[in-house]
């Protein structure tokens, strides 16, 4: 892939010549050796990519940046959401409580975005992502899943601008004191540019994984006076600095928000097929009655008639948002799928993508591109028998999607398999 800039180079952003944005040059945190950040890097060797990424100099990426999140129109009307107090973070609604808030026209209306119960991590913590009024870059590790790792080629004013945060348990902050990554009855934790946030998940989900997309999908809540969010899968290392990525990806393409294409898959049944099959989610009557809720409801394969949208499935590792409100609306719609039925977000989204009303302006870019920005590491590995896996049991091997387990040949997916196989070997 080439990736071009216009006034400046993204060399002279990430090698370091003389320039008054010169990145940051010493190491970010030195890692003891012990701690293997950079063990199980996943290599590509694709094609150039079609479609460069177009970056102008850091330097006026800045100023439009920071002058941006400075006005605060370009991110209105607010959202207003349901404040209730209940026993459970997100008040377990069913399908058709949730399916009712889809057609948001009334921007009076609340809507359901849980914290029905308080997100719980320290106060000092709290008061410090309510102090990130720019841009926040967050990321998750649940059950010690994989690596804190720095990111590269970050420019020089970067951080007076974007704030770096961690969410971590207890599992997952036991192995940086086992590894000496932070000194212990701290009040506050720093490794490198991140600040670490302990999350109290025994009073959140049982599922690490869902406790996971709670920052995941809900970030613009967390830090409600930011203006842009970079989401990164702690698996990912970026290789970019984020202001850049916000310029190109959304500012420049007038996008709520931007996400990596499949880069296997185009229609939703085909990755629910394997998640079953590579068995990152077990409970198989559940993907099916989820399927076959959305095929009831409408959900269609990805066709052209679905233009400009170009695929009904994501690589979500990456997510970069604008936090204006249809990009909130999608996150909280989403967010409340992953609770209803699994914490497996790339079967939900196409269905609320495709639903909701206001239309999402999303930026669906090339793999390619994805993995020129960002280094792909797998998750921390434990044996299972004879398959290697991360913590969560997610198999590591070729994703091809077949007909897995599912069996609809007299379900409310009928019509959807015909036509997806039909797209596919017509």
């Amino acid at each position: 892939m080439t990736v071009t800039m216009t006034t400046s180079t993204l060399e002279n952003v990430i090698e370091g010549r003389s320039s008054p944005f010169d990145p940051i040059q010493s190491p970010l945190f030195h890692y003891p050796p012990s701690y293997g950040e950079h063990k199980y890097a996943i290599t590509t060797h694709r094609h150039s990519c079609s479609s460069p990424v177009f970056f102008s100099g850091y330097g006026k990426v800045v100023e439009e940046i920071h002058n941006s999140c400075k006005n605060s129109s370009a991110f209105s009307p607010a959202l207003k959401y349901l404040q209730a107090k209940r026993d459970t973070f997100g008040g377990n609604l069913n399908f058709k409580e949730r399916f009712s808030y889809f057609n948001h026209t009334n921007n009076d209306i609340n809507v359901p975005c849980r914290f029905l119960k308080e997100f719980p991590v320290s106060d000092s913590d709290r008061m410090a992502m309510e102090s990130c009024n720019g841009v926040v870059v967050a990321s998750a590790i649940f059950n010690d899943h994989d690596k804190i790792r720095q990111p590269i080629g970050l420019g020089s004013k970067t951080l007076e601008i974007a704030c770096f945060f961690m969410f971590i348990d207890d599992i997952t902050l036991q192995g940086l004191y086992f590894h000496k990554l932070i000194p212990q009855n701290s009040p506050d934790y720093k490794v490198g540019v991140w600040r670490i946030v302990e999350v109290f998940s025994d009073k959140l989900y049982e599922n690490p994984a869902m406790n996971g997309v709670i920052p995941k999908y809900l970030v613009h809540r967390l830090f409600p006076n930011s203006k842009f969010s970079v989401w990164m899968d702690a698996k990912v290392q970026l290789t970019v600095d984020p202001l850049l990525l916000i310029h190109s990806l959304i500012v420049s393409e007038d996008a709520d928000m931007a996400i990596s294409k499949h880069p296997y898959y185009i229609h939703t049944m085909e990755e629910a097929m394997a998640t079953v099959r590579w068995r990152k989610w077990s409970d198989i009557d559940g993907l099916t009655r989820q399927m076959e809720t959305y095929c009831e409801r409408g959900l269609q394969p990805w066709t052209q008639d679905k233009l400009p949208y170009t695929t009904d499935v994501p690589d979500s590792a990456l997510i970069l948002r604008k936090h204006g409100p249809r990009s909130n609306l999608f996150s909280c719609l989403l967010f409340n799928e992953l609770e209803g039925f699994n914490p497996r977000d790339q079967l939900g989204f196409a269905f609320v993508r495709d639903r909701m009303n206001p239309k999402l302006k999303l930026n669906m870019f090339e793999v390619e591109v994805f993995e020129k920005i960002v280094v792909e590491y797998g998750h921390n590995l434990k044996r299972f028998g004879d398959i290697m896996a991360g913590p969560s049991g997610e198999g590591i091997g070729p994703k091809r999607a077949g007909h897995g387990h599912f069996f609809f040949n007299h379900s409310r997916c009928h019509n959807y398999l015909l036509t997806m196989w039909g797209e596919a070997h017509g």
